[in-house]
């Protein structure tokens, strides 16, 4: 297995970005392999790394269809209803909750 080429923090060449990067510039990597990759040293820690791609080689990013975005539109409405009341808490509901924050708490226990 060959090894990739690796660089410290901020000493990548140019034409070079992470997946991040791309993602600003409006690009993906496209199915291109890992041209490069980044080490940033950390105390007592492994480094942290990150995979770098060719920007020349990037594509753009596919553009959201109707269907796609009605589906992220219901994903999102069923995180904001409550299993316990079947109302629409208004905001997105805590996982540690698990339900709205009046059915969480309520009044009888408040007032105690």
């Amino acid at each position: 297995m060959a090894s990739i080429p690796t660089y410290r923090w901020r000493f990548a060449p140019d034409g070079l970005a992470t997946r991040r990067q791309l993602r600003a510039l409006g690009l993906r990597p496209g199915g291109q392999d890992v041209a490069a990759q980044v080490e940033r040293p950390r105390r007592r820690r492994d480094p942290l790394v990150a995979y770098l791609y060719s920007i020349e080689q990037a594509k753009p990013v596919r553009p959201m269809t109707p269907a796609k975005w009605a589906a992220l539109a219901k994903a999102n409405a069923a995180r904001r209803i409550c299993p316990e009341c079947r109302r629409d808490a208004g905001y997105v509901i805590a996982p540690s909750l698990g339900m709205c924050t009046p059915c969480a708490y309520p009044e009888e226990q408040r007032a105690a």
